[in-house]
């Protein structure tokens, strides 16, 4: 396995929540000498060295400045999400129903739901302590690591329509079971015992919490040639991957290279950490600013900038060619996808396109095209919503992938490799 495909695989095994994708990005970024930021302290920057800042846990942007500065430095941008269909835990979550001690979860995202049925499922995100300060809560990560919970099928047995296809509920069929309400676990408040054990707290000290459930099965290569990567999380955690690969070898000395890994991607971006924020465009506007640079200036290096908005793909599935364009039928290991739409649901216009398909060209990287079948709206990406707010260049690229939204999602190795590739010489040439 190549180290591309080792730094995905870690990735997807200690990314249970968007809080772990951003720690585990962080980490390579300090391995990789980028020096922390706070949004709101002065910035001192100096050229030749690399940064990053994070952004109420969930969204990261690291960025690196050239050793000379000229007058107006341009911005070669990338951005990916964090975020990826999974369950809530809600709040008040604990049930116990039938002599089980279940959860009360909400459906985050747009999930294939029978695909999260009988899958060991972990609990990752953050919970907010008490503290002496008001305004200041304690905030901890928490990842169980290990499997707490399942959402168990009925069996054939008791419905034998089952496998004619059976519409799920998500308040009454999505419950998940975390233990058998037995003799000493008939407390109404179990789940916060397990929390304040966990993270070695009292349960009155918990206020609050932003959890999640996410498979916790491990990636694997497949196929008899093991050319082929099925894992949880592939949306869109190898854009992560690639985009950090990039901002870290990428070497190109006449502009600011950056990256924006934002959340929420999934449930529309309108959000404080979403690409429908302000602040992309407000970091941009500090880098310039803390380098000297005047509005004009500021304005000026704006509109010379690119965007990739990176995101996963439809592959074509050969069990449901049907569902295909007719002409653009990209499938696994042939190269990662740029991705085109009239509708502008994927923000690419001609011209970007053929920067793409110059740099893989001239690189020797393998890439194909994707387009709806007019019938089938197909999803949105971030670039669109981003370029709203940034009307710089922008095109969508990303791995094809099968089964996206599934709890276990199925992509070529070598587009992985592919997809890392372009994005690190999208940022050196």
């Amino acid at each position: 396995m190549n180290t591309t495909a080792e730094q995905l695989f870690h990735l997807i095994e200690k990314g249970g929540s968007p809080y772990q994708v951003v720690e585990e990005a962080e980490k390579r970024l300090k391995e990789a000498g980028f020096e922390k930021l706070e949004f709101h302290t002065a910035w001192g920057l100096t050229g030749g060295k690399s940064y990053y800042m994070i952004h109420h846990g969930t969204t990261l942007i690291a960025f690196t400045i050239p050793k000379t500065l000229y007058y107006r430095e341009s911005f070669r941008m990338a951005a990916a999400h964090t975020d990826f269909p999974c369950l809530r835990i809600k709040p008040n979550p604990e049930m116990e129903m039938s002599g089980y001690q279940q959860l009360n979860v909400e459906v985050y995202g747009g999930a294939i739901l029978n695909t999260w049925l009988d899958r060991p499922l972990g609990i990752a995100g953050k919970v907010a302590l008490a503290s002496d300060e008001v305004f200041a809560p304690r905030i901890v990560h928490f990842s169980s690591e290990y499997p707490v919970a399942v959402i168990p099928n009925i069996a054939i047995h008791m419905n034998p329509a089952l496998n004619k296809g059976v519409e799920l509920n998500k308040q009454k069929d999505m419950i998940p079971i975390v233990g058998v309400a037995g003799e000493e676990m008939q407390q109404k408040d179990f789940f916060y015992e397990y929390l304040a054990k966990e993270l070695q707290v009292s349960k009155e000290e918990i206020l609050d919490f932003d959890l999640y459930l996410y498979n916790t099965e491990m990636p694997e290569t497949v196929g008899m040639d093991k050319e082929l990567i099925s894992a949880p999380r592939l949306d869109n955690l190898t854009s992560v991957q690639a985009l950090l690969d990039g901002i870290i070898t990428g070497g190109r000395e006449d502009g600011i290279n950056l990256i924006a890994l934002f959340d929420h991607e999934e449930i529309g971006s309108r959000t404080k950490q979403g690409a429908g924020s302000m602040l992309l465009r407000d970091v941009v506007e500090k880098i310039q600013i803390s380098l000297g640079r005047d509005a004009c200036q500021v304005k000026e290096a704006l509109y010379q900038s690119m965007l990739l908005s990176v995101d996963v793909a439809h592959a074509m599935h050969p069990n449901q060619n049907q569902k295909a364009d007719v002409t653009n039928q990209p499938v696994l290991n042939r190269g990662f996808c740029i991705k085109e739409s009239g509708n502008q649901s994927y923000a690419t216009d001609c011209e970007v396109v053929a920067i793409v398909e110059q740099i893989c060209k001239k690189e020797g990287i393998a890439y194909q095209k994707y387009a709806n079948r007019s019938d089938i709206a197909g999803g949105s990406t971030l670039g669109a919503i981003a370029g709203s707010l940034m009307p710089v260049q922008t095109v969508d690229i990303g791995v094809p992938i099968l089964a996206m939204h599934s709890a276990r999602e199925l992509m070529g190795a070598d587009d992985m490799a592919a997809l890392s590739r372009f994005v690190g010489s999208y940022f050196s040439i």
